[in-house]
């Protein structure tokens, strides 16, 4: 027996215009690559949007061709969110921080037709425009008399241009909810990059899990400031999840520096922002070195990398910024695990409330977890057994786009490259990526926990733990550290800061002090690249 239930299929169109009818008039607010403060609104934005889906069907797109961004976060990027996937084409977000090659690559792997760009771009375009042959349209996202006369793009048109001739109103198609609607490369450390192909289906599970008060608790009275960026997995399903609930979205253009950040939060009364810790650490920098205070900012969400402590301390007592810790991959839309607290944490003394804050966090409701060891039998939830990490759920990818060989899945799991452990409560902590953990004498060293304790030196700003083959312990660990402007912390100091925090054989063996660590497209930490860097590097002794 079937239920009597409509059978509404789940469209990211009908966030927009459910934005549009009850949160018309809440703002978005964007700083613009023109330098400049701009404003609308979730009624304008969704007018837009269909402005957008008649300029694509005028283009005689295919359903289910391609359209890329190569873009900031702001609100002419948010209207091709839902312009774009509404009409059934797929939106796919390129990424500006890898190398043109790359980039063009990746263009001519999805097949793009159409590709949006900010002027920030404009010499990245010129650099693939010749390699990327697949894309038949280019559209700076600009005003009209904002493009110069001699881009060298041929056939380029304005943002605005492309769009004014076009009305507000559009009759959003129906189609099968699992068709595509986004799509998002991984940063391809290891080989060409893959693509997650995600479905309006997927994408509107996504935004339900991610909005509801154990994940992020996201509400029509918060203001939420996206500084991971919109080319990052969907901003971790900020936009969507913004329209879901009517809340404020205010978006940092190119300007992600602390200071600008900060100031973003302050005029536009931001009360949750979400971003990887690279920036937080830029930010509580900046707001140290003069002295400055939230006035409204209750939370932040920290995902991309493992947060250090002395961040989760910083924000949280010093500042009274609860953080949340969050993990999730791109094959997972990203969000997997959010950090937040039971009611049997609550009277746990601090101490002990941060070794809680410090795991990843607990499954959202759909994304399933187990940890196996290396013949794949699945081991237990006691918070000390760590093996490799497998999900699975209904926005984790089954396949890769456009993908040679076998699925990645394992029996129907997605194996996520991590390391964890999972206590009895369900929470997960990550020990390390499995290419990442340090074997050393027949023991495993994470490097997220010989990492954390370097960046709690007042002296350091970023730290990596890397293994360093060893003629008799297989692996031993050493520190690549950047100092603090202005600090003299020393290799000898550093080492002794270790004592009594981590067992003896775990103290790195050597400390060595660099201008800075390579970080990839994301914001994360690239360990291959430094390997590079310190391949000539012989331990002390040895």
């Amino acid at each position: 027996m079937l239920g009597l239930m409509q059978n509404q299929p789940l469209m990211i169109s009908s966030l927009i215009e459910h934005a549009n009818r009850h949160h018309g008039e809440e703002e978005i607010v964007s700083r613009r690559v023109e330098g400049d403060i701009h404003r609308t609104s979730y009624r304008q934005v969704a007018q837009r949007a269909r402005q957008v889906a008649h300029a694509l069907d005028a283009l005689k797109l295919a359903f289910g061709d391609r359209v890329a961004t190569l873009a900031w976060n702001g609100y002419r990027h948010l209207e091709l969110y839902f312009g774009v996937s509404g009409t059934g084409r797929v939106l796919h977000t390129l990424n500006p921080r890898l190398h043109p090659d790359q980039i063009a690559w990746i263009a001519n792997h999805a097949q793009d037709q159409v590709l949006c760009f900010d002027m920030t771009f404009l010499p990245i375009i010129k650099a693939i425009q010749g390699k990327a042959t697949s894309i038949r349209h280019f559209v700076a996202l600009c005003d009209a008399d904002k493009l110069p006369a001699d881009t060298g793009i041929a056939g380029l048109t304005s943002y605005e241009a492309w769009i004014a001739p076009h009305p507000t109103t559009y009759a959003w198609p129906d189609f099968d909810e699992n068709s595509a609607s986004s799509m998002c490369y991984t940063s391809g450390t290891t080989g060409n990059p893959k693509a997650a192909l995600y479905s309006h289906r997927s994408t509107i599970l996504h935004a339900f899990a991610g909005s509801m008060p154990d994940a992020l608790n996201l509400s029509a009275r918060d203001s939420v400031l996206p500084v991971v960026p919109m080319f990052h997995v969907n901003a971790w399903g900020l936009p969507y999840a913004g329209a879901m609930t009517g809340a404020k979205m205010v978006f940092p253009g190119p300007a992600m520096d602390g200071k600008s950040i900060f100031e973003l939060i302050e005029s536009e009364k931001v009360t949750f922002a979400a971003g990887v810790p690279t920036v937080w650490q830029m930010m509580l920098a900046h707001m140290q070195a003069g002295n400055l205070r939230f006035s409204t900012l209750r939370r932040t969400v920290i995902g991309g990398s493992a947060c250090p402590p002395a961040m989760i301390t910083a924000f949280n007592d010093d500042y009274g910024v609860e953080v949340l810790h969050a993990w999730g991959m791109t094959e997972m839309s990203p969000l997997g695990t959010v950090c937040t607290l039971k009611n049997k944490h609550l009277d746990l003394s601090p101490d002990d409330k941060m070794k809680v804050r410090l795991k990843q966090g607990r499954g959202l409701y759909g994304v399933d977890m187990k940890i196996v060891d290396p013949d794949g039998k699945e081991l237990p939830w006691d918070g000390r057994t760590f093996g490799d990490l497998l999900v699975r759920g209904p926005w984790i990818i089954r396949d890769y786009f456009n993908a040679e060989g076998p699925s990645p899945l394992v029996d129907g799991w997605f194996p996520t490259g991590d390391v964890a452990t999972i206590d009895a409560d369900g929470y997960m902590q990550i020990t390390d990526r499995s290419k990442d953990v340090i074997k050393s004498g027949g023991e495993w060293i994470s490097s997220i926990d010989v990492e954390n304790i370097a960046v709690a030196h007042p002296g350091v700003a970023m730290a990596a733990c890397i293994g360093i083959k060893h003629p008799k312990w297989d692996e031993r660990p050493i520190i690549a550290v950047v100092r603090k402007p202005g600090a003299q912390v020393s290799r000898e100091e550093l080492l002794a800061f270790y004592e009594g925090k981590i067992a003896k054989w775990q103290i790195p063996d050597d400390v060595v002090f660099v201008d800075a660590i390579p970080l990839g497209g994301t914001g994360k930490m690239q360990k291959t690249k430094l390997r590079e860097q310190l391949r000539d590097y012989v331990l002390p002794g040895v």
